[in-house]
């Protein structure tokens, strides 16, 4: 009677503008596909044109591009027979959409656009489309020439409708639209849908897939269906990574899980399910039949085709499965390290260079370029033709294979120890046995010459020489003689960055990383322009904690003994003089707050929306039990007054991995000013005052108490 239908999910690994590129991965999806039975084919959102191109979707080339793409996708053979749904822009009526094409046999079927656009964190999209506010309702749309004379049709239905095909009914949702509170899917199952697609272009975030997981599972949970979700994956231009998940469940329950972190560019999830397992299961559940009774219907197109055959009873269906999450830890390790790879071979350059200063966080840098080279050297070693020949353009030799991560490593990564005479030997160890044990190409110089050349031209024009405080210097004196250090070592990576690899006879430049940590920016512990200005830094959306969790699981994971010396050695940045050869300048006593506290901040300050009286409001109950209010004020205003003394850095921030919602990247996440009144004065009187309440009260109760 024709049951078992069989839907594939697409993780493309697309990229913004990449219209050529682009193309061929949608065709390999569409390949793999068919090869594997599947009739009915899903993309991730705007995968003609790529998600990320931003403003350049204002521009006509945009859409007329994606409009070539979609001709071509139209007239080939390998799109007849299968249903595909298709991700670009159409312009309708002078307004811009973001759509779903929905074609078969060379006939578009229905163009449907997005109702409900991500504007939240990273997402603008209501800067460049519009959403379609007309419920169940379906107008004409004119097709372009370059599209008519391929299908032979003059318009299409453009709206939010749903297919009736011969045997099912399929409604489509666009990312955002799983997320909302009245999703679509919902009163599309009321009304007969048994299939729900989802196309969406979803970063990651850690600890985040689980959400996803759970939205797609009880989309179907309450109300019955299939639901197919793909998403893109990689990196499309810009701080983001796409994580893939592609998945596919059913009544509540996963039964295909597509992988989170893969350097394959195409991705292909294809699942066969009963139709009559739906039917069942929404049968007996009587509350949802009767709000199925009210409903008002869809539009619904007709299709003259079947995802099911008419004789498919011995047809095996996929089964329930339990997904499996990635631990933190995993997260760090592959996420950053899939992006870099991307970075990497899209930018054409020919490595990475770090300065290693033998600390956490680069430490940490170094480690997810070394789990990269294991990614390379594993997809190679699986038969990932696109990764060998990405890698042998980057090493520049045809007949390279990489085979051991440390081997490639030494290849493409250099690291950089630049000491000065403020530096500890331990450092220099612990820097020097790490970059041994992953393999990379290890520099060793000192920058005291270039740091008293440029002391010494002060000196030589004001006639005063700046001394550290240990010397009886002023504050000012002690932070300029730190900060030249700091940029001293930026312009010495850039110069190693452009002319290691020509003193090597080896052609290409490298790209200089970063590696402040997402506490550290939040605060504005960091100079400007130094170290933490870099071309990408993987570890910018990162806390420490997190980052020292990661750096035991490298310990156990790759067996990097050097890491045990760097977890255990309190976090410095080593500017000022030793004390009887030993750091004396430690991370926690300069910044005035521990880290562990500096999380808990950048949370309350941009997850809770917390301005310094709410967040003074929230942390006295948090922490009662080890601060007294008046302790917690204190904590609180001077957070804020160096948050907001400090937040001009953020301006000129590397862009960085994103990968903690409380990142305050001022690009397009952490829109703020930079310019503050940092005395808060208005704020912190309504703090003092709260306190003073709470010490009287306090006061009176211990009184009541005393007198018994």
């Amino acid at each position: 009677m024709g049951r078992a239908v069989t839907v594939a999910a697409c993780a493309l690994n697309q990229w913004a503008l990449d219209f050529e590129g682009n193309l061929e991965r949608i065709f390999r999806s569409i390949d793999i596909a068919k090869s594997r039975g599947a009739r009915y084919r899903l993309g991730p959102e705007l995968e003609i044109c790529g998600y990320g191109c931003s403003d350049h979707y204002y521009e006509s080339d945009t859409l007329l591009h994606s409009f070539q793409v979609l001709a071509k996708l139209l007239e080939s053979p390998a799109t007849q027979d299968i249903i595909c749904d298709v991700g670009m822009p159409v312009l309708h009526r002078n307004v811009r959409y973001n759509c779903r094409v929905i074609f078969l046999n060379k006939k578009i079927i229905l163009i449907r656009p997005k109702i409900s656009l991500a504007n939240a964190g990273n997402y603008r999209e209501l800067r460049w489309f519009t959403p379609w506010n007309k419920a169940r309702h379906v107008e004409e749309y004119f097709l372009p020439r370059i599209i008519q004379e391929v299908t032979g049709q003059e318009t299409v239905p453009f709206g939010d409708a749903v297919l009736a095909t011969k045997d099912t009914c399929i409604g489509a949702e666009i990312c955002e639209e799983l997320w909302a509170p009245n999703s679509p899917h919902i009163e599309m199952g009321l009304d007969g849908v048994e299939i729900f697609t989802n196309s969406s272009g979803s970063h990651h975030v850690l600890r985040k897939a689980h959400t996803r997981v759970d939205l797609v599972n009880s989309a179907t949970a309450k109300n019955g269906g299939i639901y197919v979700l793909a998403n893109q994956k990689g990196c499309d231009g810009d701080r983001l990574y796409y994580d893939g998940c592609a998945m596919i469940s059913m009544n509540g329950e996963t039964v295909a899980q597509g992988s989170q972190f893969s350097l394959d560019d195409v991705e292909v999830l294809v699942a066969t399910l009963d139709l009559e397992d739906v039917r069942s299961y929404r049968a007996e559940i009587s509350s949802r039949n009767l709000a199925a009774s009210k409903v008002n219907p869809y539009p619904r197109v007709k299709v003259n085709f079947a995802l099911s055959c008419s004789d498919d009873v011995a047809v095996p269906t996929c089964m329930p499965i339990q997904w499996r999450h990635h631990s933190p830890e995993e997260e760090i390790s592959l996420g950053p390290a899939c992006w870099l790879w991307d970075y990497l071979r899209r930018s054409k350059q020919a490595g990475f260079l770090l300065p290693l200063s033998g600390g956490i966080d680069s430490s940490a840098t170094a480690c997810i370029v070394y789990s990269m080279c294991h990614q390379v050297c594993l997809a190679v070693k699986n038969g990932n033709a696109d990764v060998l020949a990405d890698a042998r353009k980057i090493v520049n030799d045809e007949t390279y294979v990489p085979e051991d991560p440390r081997e490639f490593c030494k290849r493409i990564f250099t690291t950089c120890y630049m000491a000065s005479e403020n530096s500890s030997q331990d450092t220099c160890n612990r820097a020097k046995l790490l970059a041994e044990q992953i393999g990379s190409y290890h520099i060793n110089l000192n920058i005291d010459a270039a740091v008293k050349a440029i002391v010494g031209i002060f000196s030589m024009v004001t006639g005063r020489t700046p001394r550290f405080s240990v010397y009886g210097g002023s504050s000012r004196e002690n932070l300029s003689l730190q900060n030249v250090q700091a940029r001293v070592r930026m312009v010495l990576a850039y110069l190693f960055a452009q002319l290691t690899l020509w003193t090597r006879g080896m052609p290409g430049g490298l790209l200089v990383l970063g590696s402040a940590n997402v506490d550290e920016s939040l605060r504005g512990y960091l100079t400007k322009y130094d170290c933490s200005s870099a071309d990408i830094n993987p570890i910018g959306g990162i806390s420490k904690t997190d980052l020292k969790n990661f750096i035991q699981y490298c310990i156990e994971n790759f067996q990097l003994t050097a890491l045990r010396s760097i977890m255990s050695a309190p976090p410095t940045a080593e500017l000022e003089p030793l004390v009887d050869g030993q750091v004396a300048q430690t991370d926690e006593a300069d910044m005035g707050m521990t880290y562990a506290e500096l999380s808990i901040y950048g949370k309350l300050r941009k997850i809770a929306k917390a301005g310094p009286y709410s967040m003074f409001c929230k942390l006295i109950s948090m922490w009662k039990e080890i601060c007294t209010p008046r302790e917690v004020a204190s904590k609180v205003k001077h957070f804020f007054r160096m948050y907001s003394i400090n937040r001009h850095k953020m301006t000129t921030l590397t862009p960085s991995y994103h990968a903690e919602n409380y990142s305050p990247d001022d690009n397009r996440f952490d829109l703020r000013p930079f310019l503050y009144n940092t005395t808060w004065s208005w704020q912190f009187r309504c703090i003092d005052e709260q306190v003073n309440a709470l010490s009287f009260l306090y006061g009176f109760i211990f009184k009541a108490l005393a007198m018994g």
